[in-house]
């Protein structure tokens, strides 16, 4: 841990907050794009992680160190009739399970919460030591 930067409750619990701000809005790509068969160059939507890593070693804040494409396997889907289908009438499509996102979406929502909370609680603890003060 760097002994210079010392890292207070609130500095954790943003930085907590933010990341899983970011990892909820890769989900949301990844479910809005769950049927995205053709999302440019011909090939289907790819699933988007957000990579989340400690700043520094020990106790410290959290950040998306990078939203990288999930290297899956592409679904393939038997649609005969669709321009995209190829000889023999399958379709690829993203490598993104519904379930899972669901899963994920619900994970970062708790952590999120859980930030808030370490938020309020710290708010209350300065609260009352400043009416011990009074």
């Amino acid at each position: 841990m760097d002994v210079n930067k010392i890292y207070s409750p609130i500095d954790i619990a943003v930085s907590g907050l933010r990341a899983q701000r970011k990892h909820m809005e890769v989900i949301s790509s990844n479910v809005a794009n769950a049927r995205t068969s053709d999302a440019g160059q011909g090939q289907p939507y790819r699933r988007l992680e957000a990579a989340i890593r400690a700043e520094h070693k020990g106790i410290s804040s959290v950040t998306v160190d990078e939203v990288v494409e999930a290297m899956g396997d592409f679904q393939r889907v038997f649609e005969p009739g669709s321009p995209l289908a190829d000889d023999e009438g399958y379709v690829l499509m993203p490598n993104v399970s519904l379930p899972i996102e669901m899963m994920n979406l619900s994970i970062a929502t708790r952590v999120y919460q859980a930030n808030a909370a370490v938020l309020k609680r710290y708010q209350r603890m300065v609260e009352t030591a400043l009416e011990l003060l009074r």
